[in-house]
């Protein structure tokens, strides 16, 4: 299954997340740090979630097509923030936990443009009919 890539959501695109990988097994999206900065000019944590979430809900939402429970709804997301980005891409990278019938929790590791980590997220969706 295919995802499409314009229905990432109003917040998703303000921000400039592009979209590169859509599986149900494994997302891939990038976000400029630029114009996602807190006052002192690093990438602002909460930015780090909505990257992280946008993947994760996507990842939830083609696993749960599967089943025939098309509709993620978040209900937890934690992050650890490792490290600072001040400019560039930062990359995210989704991957599965756990795929079950009602809940799904994806890992995602979000990465700048040096291949160091700066974020650590889980977030766990419900899937509903």
């Amino acid at each position: 299954m295919t995802y499409d890539t314009t229905m990432q959501g109003a917040l998703a695109e303000r921000m400039g997340i592009k979209l590169l990988e859509a599986t149900p097994e494994r997302l891939v999206a990038t976000m400029p740090v630029e114009g996602n900065t807190q006052p002192f000019g690093l990438l602002h944590g909460g930015a780090s979630c909505v990257l992280a979430e946008t993947l994760g809900s996507i990842g939830a939402t083609l696993h749960g097509s599967t089943i025939g429970r098309p509709y993620a709804v978040g209900v937890d997301i934690s992050a650890t923030h490792h490290r600072a980005a001040r400019s560039g891409l930062v990359t995210g990278v989704a991957t599965p936990l756990h795929r079950g019938g009602s809940i799904v929790t994806y890992e995602i590791v979000i990465t700048d443009e040096d291949d160091q980590r700066v974020c650590t997220a889980r977030l766990t969706c419900l899937l509903r009919k």
